[in-house]
């Protein structure tokens, strides 16, 4: 197993203080200015600490990034984990670009308790797709790099999209897992939306693992389902609350977008950290 050297970014916020203008009394000689006045306080940057190791997953059969995210000025060693997984088309790095670093400082400057998210390459829903076998690297080899990094076991899962669709299949397995958290997750109601996803080999493999297939195996205490109303699977996630009964659900107004993603995110972690620590 191989590892690189971690790549550390921060965030920073920038402020001034406005400038004072000095009036001049009524004599001829000038009047120095008094000084400056002390700068006005502003919040602290909302950093935090980002670590990108490239891994070389077997059950993959190829190298991975997996991406380390942990609260501004918390110790990543011993910290609880929430492993994400991304959608269809993006990767492990994506939740950089949805900002979650800064919304878990927030959240946890905010009263959450402090939790690590780990983030990981996958593909083809999480599942296993000739020699490439994204489930078993979160199961078989995921749990010794989390250990490598001073982290403890997954112990909650977020999923956006086909993420979503991973968390909650992976979720139905692990018993350890305390919180799982959905943000769009592509789910099907049907064998016929499934085949147009061109992922599934056949109706046996697509019924074994469609999550809506088995929600009496699903958590309903530590889930959490967010999906916009404007959603091309909102129709299959209302299925999903109605038949498994999570402990928070939200349908709101959004697409199957970024943006709806950043503005669920902090109510996600929020929803979490507590269940996961």
């Amino acid at each position: 197993m191989r590892s690189k050297p971690g790549v550390t970014r921060r965030g920073l916020l920038l402020g001034g203080p406005a400038a004072l203008v000095a009036a001049c009394a009524g004599r001829s000689a000038p009047v120095a200015a008094p000084p400056s006045a002390a700068p006005a306080s502003s919040p602290s940057p909302l950093k935090a600490s980002i670590t990108i190791h490239r891994r070389h997953s077997a059950a993959r059969g190829r190298d991975v990034d997996v991406v380390l995210m942990t609260p501004d000025g918390v110790p990543s060693t011993g910290l609880p984990v929430c492993v994400a997984l991304h959608g269809r088309g993006a990767n492990a790095r994506t939740f950089l670009d949805l900002d979650l670093p800064a919304a878990l400082t927030a959240a946890v400057r905010s009263g959450t308790p402090p939790f690590a998210v780990v983030a990981v390459d996958g593909s083809h829903y999480w599942m296993p797709d000739g020699g490439d076998d994204p489930h078993r690297m979160l199961t078989d080899e995921l749990p010794g790099w989390l250990s490598e990094s001073g982290l403890r076991p997954m112990a909650g899962l977020f999923g956006i999209s086909m993420g979503g669709f991973g968390a909650l299949n992976l979720a139905r397995r692990r018993r350890d897992v305390t919180a799982v958290a959905t943000c769009s997750a592509a789910l099907f109601r049907t064998w016929p939306e499934a085949r147009t996803r061109h992922v599934f080999a056949s109706q046996d493999d697509w019924t074994a693992a469609e999550p809506l297939q088995h929600v009496d195996e699903l958590p309903s205490r530590g889930l959490g389902v967010w999906c916009g109303d404007g959603d091309s699977f909102v129709a299959a996630n209302r299925k999903l609350i109605s038949t498994a009964h999570p402990e928070v659900a939200r349908i709101t107004p959004g697409k199957h977008t970024s943006e709806y993603w950043k503005g669920v995110l902090p109510e996600v972690l929020r929803f979490l950290g507590p269940r996961v620590a």
